[in-house]
């Protein structure tokens, strides 16, 4: 099970810090955490999010606020009021109101004083990351199989209905979005015909039909060209990476 660490690392070599990992969070899996209860409810909230992620686009940050919650029990929310058409606004309702409003923020508020919340919005950091791990051989040393596995979901919950990425988590798809993160599950071990629903099909075909990778913005082109050797179809033929645009191998 995850868990959410706050302010903590400071006997971990591979996380540094110059103000004692104030603010800084960070995920750890340990396979042994939580209850049977618990384990089960993670799975219930990531197959709800998984079954509406192309209505409600935002994760919400369920789990972290499952943990939180579970952190301090005495941060209970109390239940809504609910008033009807023209129904009189009274003081106790105000005040209940208020009260919920303040439990609630409470209850998701992290132990150092901070709200921690999820850097969700652009598409294109995380394929840049496990690209730079990659060609840097660092990829397995850094990215712990849980870790794969959880940014293997991640992408696959971002893309959109048509197949493709956006550039953000909320818009359109784009040919950016769409080839780095193609590039990067590719990266992280799935292969051509992997995914639910056929998700790597689906998403190769959304680059085709809109041109082929040549058709991607300069910050593509630059991964593009750093990438190791791996045979992707994004254009009417197999282009090999790693090409130039300019001097480019096509098999």
């Amino acid at each position: 099970m995850w868990k959410l660490k706050i302010a903590e690392g400071k006997d971990d070599p591979w996380l540094a810090s110059v103000n004692n990992h104030i603010g800084r969070q960070h995920w750890e899996f340990d396979p042994k955490a939580g209850t049977e209860e618990e384990r089960g409810e993670v799975e219930r909230l990531r197959e709800e999010f998984k079954k509406n992620r192309f209505k409600i686009r935002q994760s919400a940050d369920l789990i972290m606020r499952m943990q939180l919650r579970g952190e301090d029990p005495s941060a209970t929310i109390p239940p809504p009021v609910k008033l009807k058409e023209g129904e009189e606004i009274t003081e106790e309702a105000v005040t209940t109101t208020l009260r919920r409003a303040i439990s609630f923020f409470s209850s998701i508020q992290a132990h150092d004083g901070h709200w921690p919340g999820e850097s969700s919005g652009a598409t294109f950091f995380l394929p840049s990351l496990v690209i730079t791990l990659y060609i840097t051989r660092s990829i397995n040393t850094i990215i712990s199989p849980e870790h794969r596995k959880e940014m293997m979901r991640y992408i696959y919950n971002c893309q959109r209905e048509d197949g493709g990425w956006g550039l953000f988590l909320e818009g359109h798809s784009t040919m950016l979005g769409s080839v780095l993160n193609y590039v990067a599950l590719r990266l992280l071990g799935e292969d051509a015909d992997d995914g639910e629903d056929n998700s790597m099909t689906r998403g190769r075909q959304w680059v085709l039909d809109h041109g082929g990778a040549i058709g991607i913005p300069s910050w593509g082109k630059f991964w593009l060209t750093v990438c190791p050797s791996l045979t992707l179809s994004f254009s009417k033929r197999f282009i090999k990476i790693s090409f130039s645009f300019y001097h480019r191998q096509i098999t």
